[in-house]
């Protein structure tokens, strides 16, 4: 009398244990792309500062579905406008501003 052979390999098992695999895979991506600062479907205000103080700064704002990308360059900025006023340092740190005028 034959029964049952256990010792056969199945080739769907096989294939049922790699859709495992990819379904933990996939898993472990989702995870990732939910915990990323910059996630499309968050609606939060995010700014994210990558190499701070250095001359490759890149600063990068999302609010709400629109980013904003900003890139040091490493050079001084000049604008237009007026004196305003003097700042002093006291000894102990505070700092006083006189306006002119």
């Amino acid at each position: 009398m034959r029964f049952l052979e256990e010792d056969e390999d199945d080739p769907l098992l096989s294939m049922v244990n790699l859709i495992d695999l990819f379904l933990v895979v996939i898993g472990i991506l989702l995870v990732i792309i939910v915990q990323n600062p910059l996630n499309p479907f968050t609606e939060e205000s995010v700014i994210v500062i990558e190499n701070p103080g250095q001359s490759d700064m890149r600063m990068t704002i999302k609010d709400g579905e629109e980013l904003t990308r900003y890139e040091a360059s490493g050079e001084v900025g000049e604008g237009q406008g007026s004196r305003a006023g003097v700042t002093y340092r006291l000894n102990d740190g505070r700092m006083i501003y006189i306006p002119e005028g």
